[in-house]
């Protein structure tokens, strides 16, 4: 399923809630009054687009026709900012919006998703403008691929510790390796990629 702006996830909560309280969905009108907006339109407009990518179906003809799909199943995981898949770069916390997967796929607390920027890791299929799913741990094993702050700056990149010093490789022939040395700088795990997400249209 495609990955929601802020708005849409609200308007996907309040529906999820008012389900949950009453056993059958909102009205517009009450959507519109959760989202303190005068009549339907805008409504309407959130509502055709959660149901083009996927989260809800529409019944015409009823003011309460709205039946979410695998509500069970979906875990809505924020999407907290961007980071380069080549050079290193300034960490962004920032949350663009949100994306949903299946539950199944969660096998911890605090999973988040990063857009990847740059080609870097094109070798291993991981290209401009995907999202990758994190799941944060401090540590990581040769050949990981993680996410990595060095000296306050993050990157993706293949995670080797080697003898003397921490090299986070590439999937790039075009791209050196990030050589940290004892001593050099600080390197710190967030955590390692364990998903990656691409929106084909």
């Amino acid at each position: 399923m495609e990955e929601l702006t802020e708005r849409q996830r609200e308007v996907l909560e309040i529906v999820s809630s008012y389900i949950r309280d009453h056993g059958y969905p909102p009205s517009l009108r009450e959507i519109g009054g959760r989202l303190k907006v005068k009549g339907t339109l805008g409504v309407l407009k959130h509502l055709d687009a959660l149901e083009k990518k996927g989260y809800l179906r529409r019944s015409e003809g009823s003011s309460r026709g709205i039946t979410l799909v695998h509500q069970a199943e979906g875990a809505s995981l924020p999407i907290v900012g961007v980071v380069r898949a080549g050079v290193l770069t300034h960490a962004m916390e920032d949350i663009e919006g949100h994306f949903s997967i299946d539950r199944s796929q969660l096998r911890s607390e605090g999973m988040f998703f990063l857009r990847v920027r740059g080609d870097s890791m094109i070798h291993a299929l991981i290209a401009e403008g995907d999202l990758a799913l994190v799941r944060p741990q401090p540590t990581a094993e040769n050949r990981d691929i993680v996410v990595a702050m060095v000296g306050g700056e993050a990157t993706l990149k293949r995670f080797y510790r080697e003898k003397d010093r921490i090299r986070l490789q590439p999937e790039n022939p075009n791209y050196d390796a990030i050589i940290v040395r004892s001593g050099e700088a600080d390197v710190t795990i967030v955590g390692k990629v364990v998903g990656i997400y691409r929106q084909l249209e």
